[in-house]
């Protein structure tokens, strides 16, 4: 069976170093799928202080990660990095399930869902 998601060590260090910087210590750390984009859908990162019962969860090096249940399907086998370059950081997300994205980076969308396509700002 696939893991949902992959955070690398380098992604669970700067998540880690957010959270101290934001005061959110002991949230969750929510990936999400949006509809937008040019390609239909968006990724979404973000800190929760709350789990809800429809949430999956995983602990990856020492980050707790929730994810909701409806975007599980879309997000299986998906690994999350952070990469450091002369034109700064950034996490990057690799998705087997998507099948197109645009050139902004952020959209895309997959065999089983299309999402809302709509233009990238």
């Amino acid at each position: 069976m696939t893991q949902l998601l992959n955070l690398s060590e380098a992604a669970a260090y700067r998540v880690k170093e957010m959270m101290e910087h934001n005061g959110e210590q002991g949230s969750f750390l929510r990936v999400s799928v949006n509809g937008g984009g040019c390609s239909g859908l968006t990724y979404g990162m973000g800190f929760d202080a709350e789990q809800h019962a429809s949430d999956q969860l995983l602990e990856l090096h020492g980050v707790k990660i929730v994810v909701s249940s409806e975007d599980t399907d879309i997000l299986a086998g998906t690994e999350i990095d952070y990469k450091e370059s002369l034109m700064g950081g950034g996490f990057t997300i690799e998705n087997p399930n998507a099948i197109a994205s645009c050139g902004c980076g952020t959209s895309f969308r997959t065999a089983k869902k299309a999402g809302a396509p709509a233009s990238c700002d």
